[in-house]
């Protein structure tokens, strides 16, 4: 079975690529390049002993996306991740974040209802809840307004994939609400690159701690948490990879009771900031170079998944505890720095 995986070379694309490969299915990865290095496919390439079929497209360019599907007619199932992520960008930039996350969603979407029979997995995230009212955070707390052009972008796209299988029998689709990825894959073959500041704690941490940040900020330690820092559930990035391939293979199946369902992909446990600092010192050996300074505006206090939806009906569990994804950072962050 042929699988196209949109944003294939970014941090998370690149290990659902290697679990989808594991698998047995063929894989063709669209990426425009803007936020991934082509040389990813060579480390998809070590890990998995078959080089992914790769088309180098933008996909906001929606003639190039009508002829890749004419193309690769035999594609039975796609998983989106190629979208903006940065969400102080998506402030600064709103309409750049609309367009390419959302305008893109729909040329793929139109293409797929053309087909006799598609499945549909989407990138979704934890940042359509806000900050919850209560934790842990089940699929069925309220959606609250966004944060962000970013997070707006995720509630409609959301919404757009839920509208267009009411109308469309033949597409299957599952949203997945992901929390806080982490680590890199065990072979030290792909992970984390992120282009300029990182936007995420860890990658920050293990820059930091390698000497190419002078110093980490800790946003705010009055929070009404135990430490007083932020509390989020990092997850592994290939217990997440994993999700993917099980939340697929249930559409491919026809295991899904509608045609449209929502599932949280975390730990189920909460870490906060400064118990993650405490992790990579200890799988390090070495004391990170942090302070703490003020609040960040729009950060939540806490957000962490309630598993319970996934564990059952998907049969997928986080395996990999916080110390072990971090290690698998370190060493990955260790490597590219040599």
């Amino acid at each position: 079975m042929k699988i196209l995986v949109t944003g294939g070379l970014g941090f998370i694309g690149s290990h659902t690529v290697v679990e989808l490969q594991n698998r047995g299915f063929e894989v063709v990865i669209i990426d425009d390049c803007s936020n991934a290095q082509e040389d990813v496919l060579d480390g998809i390439t070590a890990i998995t002993g078959k080089r992914p079929l790769f088309e180098k497209l933008d996909l906001k360019e929606k003639n190039k996306v009508e002829d890749f599907f004419k193309r690769y007619a035999d594609v039975v199932g796609v998983i989106h991740f190629a979208a903006s992520k940065a969400v102080g960008e998506s402030v600064e930039k709103p309409l750049l974040y609309y367009e390419n996350n959302i305008g893109t969603l729909v040329y793929i979407l139109k293409e797929l209802c053309k087909k006799n029979k598609a499945s549909f997995i989407f990138s979704s995230s934890c940042t359509v809840y806000g900050q919850a009212d209560k934790m842990p955070i089940t699929e069925d707390a309220p959606v609250k307004e966004a944060e962000s052009p970013y997070g707006n972008t995720k509630q409609m796209g959301e919404e757009i994939i839920r509208d267009t299988c009411k109308i469309a029998p033949n597409l299957n689709a599952i949203a997945l609400r992901y929390f806080n990825p982490m680590g890199a894959h065990p072979s030290g073959e792909i992970g984390e690159l992120p282009i300029g500041v990182p936007q995420n704690l860890v990658p920050f941490i293990t820059q930091t701690g390698i000497g190419l940040r002078e110093q980490l900020s800790v946003f705010g330690d009055d929070y009404p948490t135990p430490d007083g820092t932020c509390i989020r559930d990092y997850i592994y990035v290939v217990d997440l990879a994993k999700a993917h391939v099980v939340a697929l293979e249930r559409l491919l199946d026809g295991k899904n009771p509608q045609n449209y369902e929502v599932f949280n992909v975390g730990t189920g446990k909460g870490s906060s900031v400064l118990e993650v600092i405490q992790s990579f010192e200890r799988v390090s050996g070495k004391k990170l170079n942090y302070k703490v300074v003020d609040r960040r505006p729009g950060d939540i206090t806490s957000a962490y998944a309630d598993t319970t939806k996934a564990n059952e009906e998907l049969g997928w569990k986080a395996e990999y505890p916080l110390d072990e994804a971090m290690e698998s950072a370190w060493v990955w962050e260790q490597k590219i720095r040599d």
